[in-house]
């Protein structure tokens, strides 16, 4: 009974999702509800004049006409209009009664046809005026909406332009639209206060930080370096080299990261072939030194971006794929272009990483599992830097885990001519669209 509760459950809430997205698509825009609106409101009024002007024309009819017809007068009538040539065979009764009726017909098909009339034209107009109202209805929305089109159109030139110092400036009655360009404002104004605040802050912790240590690095260098320095003081002078060290690769992580959350400003025409194959070299020591094969399938892959920041991005993947690699494993790096995208994808050996732990390794001092303690694999801040530099230049970041153990990172970059947007994808290098060289 347990179970079958269970699955009814899951089916229902299933069931309700799916349900719920699918009628959330179906919902109307804000300008065809307004739409909608003045239409129906206006057939409203329509129905309402057609159903007002069918009383008063019945009742006018019901006026006009007599109650009742008078058999006298009806005889009277017959006379001087010498309407019938010969009286039917029968007594005078019968003939007024026959008359009476044929009138009081006549006149009731006259007031039914008239009233039909009404209502078969009437609704006619009201349906072609109805239908014009639905067009008028629609320009009218988009003229009311004109306001929001133009905070919406502002909102996107900041979003892609990263230019905080625009502002609406809505001209316009103290209504609904002013409070929300208003406020739209002022938000602009605090966020460029904050971000003119975290640059002043990042400018000032890259001297005030990077100074004092090297400052004790050159006081520990010389110690050891001294002729009477003992073989105790130098075993401590190369620990605290160490040490400083260290902590200089996370302050300098941590500046970068911080540098890389704002617009890059730097943004010039660059290869992420060239870019990898350099970073590539520059690893080959420490990659020789871990026995990790690199295979290179360097493609072209024109982009634009920031060098500075875009070579550190290669190194990091590069690095991470070193460090966190099986000793003698393998690690691949191919760039191309795909979709007016410039995507490079470092696949590497190493151990199994799970689905769902994909996304925490992209987090600032997050790593897998327990490896937190094994600092000198790094500070855990590689791959933040590596997303936070390609969302800065309008790219994305997806990983994968590889069949077997290790990784496959995809970072993709707008080309020179960005001719669309990347799609949502795993991050594995088929989807990408290059294939990788490391299949065991």
């Amino acid at each position: 009974m347990t179970k079958l509760t269970d699955s009814t459950g899951l089916t229902g809430a299933t069931g309700f999702t799916g349900s719920t997205g699918f009628a959330r698509r179906l919902r109307p825009t804000i300008r065809m509800r307004l739409t909608l609106l003045y239409t129906g409101l206006f057939l409203c009024t329509g129905v309402v004049l057609l159903g007002l002007t069918y009383i008063l024309v019945q009742s006018s009819l019901q006026r006009q006409s007599e109650p009742a017809v008078n058999a006298d007068r009806v005889l009277m009538a017959r006379g001087q209009a010498n309407e019938f040539a010969a009286p039917p065979p029968m007594n005078n009764e019968a003939t007024i009664r026959t008359v009476e009726g044929f009138l009081v017909q006549g006149r009731e098909d006259y007031q039914r046809e008239t009233l039909s009339a009404l209502l078969t034209q009437g609704g006619i107009a009201l349906g072609v005026v109805g239908a014009a109202g639905l067009g008028f209805g629609w320009l009218l929305a988009d003229r009311a909406l004109r306001p929001v089109h133009k905070i919406t159109e502002t909102a996107g030139r900041v979003a892609r332009s990263h230019d905080l110092s625009e502002r609406i400036s809505y001209e316009g009655p103290r209504d609904d639209v002013k409070e929300l360009a208003d406020a739209f404002d002022t938000m602009l104004g605090r966020l460029a206060g904050a971000f003119d605040g975290q640059r002043r802050f990042v400018a000032n912790a890259s001297h005030e930080l990077r100074t004092p240590l090297a400052i004790n690095r050159t006081l520990v260098d010389v110690a050891v370096r001294r002729p009477d320095a003992t073989d105790d003081v130098k075993r401590l002078g190369e620990s605290l080299l160490v040490v400083n060290g260290r902590h200089e690769r996370l302050i300098d992580g941590l500046l970068t990261l911080a540098g890389t959350e704002n617009a890059v400003t730097g943004a010039g025409p660059l290869d992420l072939a060239d870019v990898a194959g350099h970073v590539l070299d520059q690893a080959a020591a420490e990659a020789e030194a871990r026995g990790v094969v690199a295979v290179r399938g360097l493609g072209p892959a024109p982009a634009s971006g920031d060098p500075v920041l875009v070579e550190r991005l290669v190194q990091n993947l590069v690095e991470n794929a070193i460090r966190h690699n099986h000793d003698g494993g393998d690690l691949a790096v191919a760039t191309g272009e795909k979709d007016g995208w410039a995507e490079v994808v470092v696949t590497n050996t190493g151990p199994v990483v799970p689905a769902y732990e994909i996304e925490t390794i992209f987090e600032p001092f997050r790593r897998l599992g327990n490896d937190r303690v094994r600092s000198d694999r790094g500070s855990g801040l590689g791959l933040s830097i590596v997303r936070a530099t390609a969302t800065a230049h309008g790219g994305t970041v997806t990983a994968a885990p590889r069949p077997g153990g290790g990784l496959v990172v995809t970072v993709r970059l707008p080309a020179r001519e960005p001719a669309g947007r990347p799609g949502v994808g795993g991050g594995d290098a088929d989807h990408a669209g290059l294939a990788s060289p490391v299949q065991r």
